[in-house]
């Protein structure tokens, strides 16, 4: 099930809302469960034991992590049981087939593949969980003793399947008591038709543009063109696809009693590749900061060292999203721009008018978004030849697309500035108040109109 579906809008959040606002506040995280875990298991019902699993696992080592904080190395030996264990968990459903398919590339080597459906969001709630017992340990967030409160938190649906990845400690507090007020309600409503309406209006409309530059991609009759201006559309495709997401999630959170952080901050505003990872999924961003790359010693011992952390991290970083070659590829080729920016590039770019730096991010991120785009390296390297002038540099065609998606991709440049937000604070307070639910009503009534007439809908995200 997914937020951008007529089954989700009409049917399981109103219900899912009722029952959570009849119940006594002592009941809520109980009923939240519930639901939650019913929204999982909607599309694979089987794959809630592996949540339970998960649950069970994560709250005993918690437990046990607390109870022998004094002898540190049991403290420390049940952390790593909790590590493992998820590790193994996201390798064997996510990395198996993978790994057997290359291992059986070695001579006498046969490793089978066993064809396991992924459960979906198990990246992200993995994560989740691990980061739990390990801030446990550091003592950066309270043991949860309670089972139902340590149950929501894992399977919490507004998070669940797509992130923001939520760290235990950003919500300990509103997992044991929160205040639910209409303020916060009608501000997560808003939020959340916000994102509702980035994901049905803008990402699917320029979905299908990426969909058939791809697809001349295979048949060989794309120019450079037109393979720029596919790759224009799947990098607003994903960026308003994930961050509507996340707007939609943090809208039901704030509904819920939640505050999650956010995920995006205008990343195509930013001015060097360094700078784009610091706006783009930022809980993803920050969780391997916290957890790998600090832990590895950062930048603190040494060049040598801070070339190899970096190279692990992005490495780490492109595997998580999938089990493929192009996103270790993807990784390693942010990896080899944040080195280079780091260590050749910084001078120059503090030197470089806004502009270029500007249009050198966008053109160096959009070349990656290829490499994440096409899991297939054969096909993905023909199309980024093509694109530096491997073939024909222009057809006819690509004038038809540019006068088509004009006024497409005119919304979408100015959806991606905050140019919006800051016109809209701009506004009286009265203004806003009176704009608001008029602004929700219409998009969401346009929203479901487009639901209804279409058929086409992905969520990128879900793979991962």
């Amino acid at each position: 099930m997914v937020f951008s579906s007529l089954t989700f809008l009409f049917a399981y959040l109103p219900i899912t809302l009722l029952l959570y606002f009849m119940a006594p506040l002592k009941w809520r995280n109980l009923v939240l469960l519930i639901v939650s875990l019913f929204f999982y298991g909607w599309g694979e019902p089987v794959y809630i034991l592996i949540m339970f699993l998960s649950i069970l696992i994560d709250y005993t080592h918690g437990l046990l992590v607390e109870k022998y904080r004094s002898d540190d190395r049991k403290a420390r030996w049940f952390v790593g049981q909790s590590v493992v264990f998820n590790l193994l968990l996201l390798g064997f459903f996510k990395y198996w087939d993978f790994l057997a398919a290359n291992l059986s590339l070695l001579p006498g080597v046969r490793v089978p593949q066993l064809g396991v459906p992924l459960p979906i969001g198990i990246s992200f709630f993995t994560f989740q969980t691990m980061s739990y017992t390990i801030d446990v340990y550091r003592q950066d967030a309270p043991v949860q003793r309670n089972i139902i409160h340590f149950g929501t938190f894992v399977t919490m649906f507004p998070q669940l399947i797509a992130g923001p990845i939520v760290q235990y400690k950003t919500v300990a507090a509103e997992l044991d008591h929160r205040v639910n007020t209409c303020e916060d309600f009608a501000q997560g409503a808003g939020r959340f038709c916000v994102g509702l309406a980035k994901k049905v209006l803008l990402a699917n409309a320029v979905g299908a543009l990426w969909d058939t530059q791809l697809a001349a991609g295979q048949s060989g009759a794309l120019t450079a063109a037109g393979g720029w201006i596919g790759l224009a559309a799947f990098g607003f495709q994903i960026y308003f696809d994930f961050s509507g997401y996340s707007d939609m999630a943090i809208g039901l959170g704030r509904m819920l009693g939640f505050r999650f952080n956010e995920n995006f901050d205008y990343p195509y505003l930013s001015a060097s590749v360094t700078e784009f990872w610091r706006r783009w999924h930022m809980s993803l961003t920050s969780w391997f900061r916290e957890y790998l790359y600090i832990p590895l010693g950062g930048n603190r011992r040494g060049k040598a060292k801070t070339l190899r952390n970096i190279l692990v991290v992005w490495l780490c970083t492109g595997f998580w999203h999938g089990a493929s070659w192009n996103f270790i590829l993807w990784g390693l080729y942010f990896a080899l721009w944040l080195i280079l920016e780091k260590y050749v590039l910084r001078g120059a770019l503090a030197k470089t008018p806004s502009f270029f730096k500007h249009g050198y991010t966008l053109a160096v991120v959009f070349v990656g978004w290829g490499l994440f785009a096409m899991e297939d390296l054969g096909i993905c390297m023909r199309y980024l030849v093509v694109c530096f002038g491997g073939g024909a540099l222009w057809s006819a065609g690509d004038g038809y697309l540019l006068r088509s998606y004009a006024v497409t991709f005119l919304v979408l440049i100015l959806a991606s500035t905050n140019m919006g937000r800051r016109s809209w604070r701009r506004l009286p307070e009265r203004a806003r108040r009176c704009l608001m639910p008029v602004l929700m009503a219409l998009g969401l009534f346009v929203c479901t109109a487009y639901l209804v007439d279409g058929s086409y809908n992905p969520f990128l995200y879900f793979r991962f």
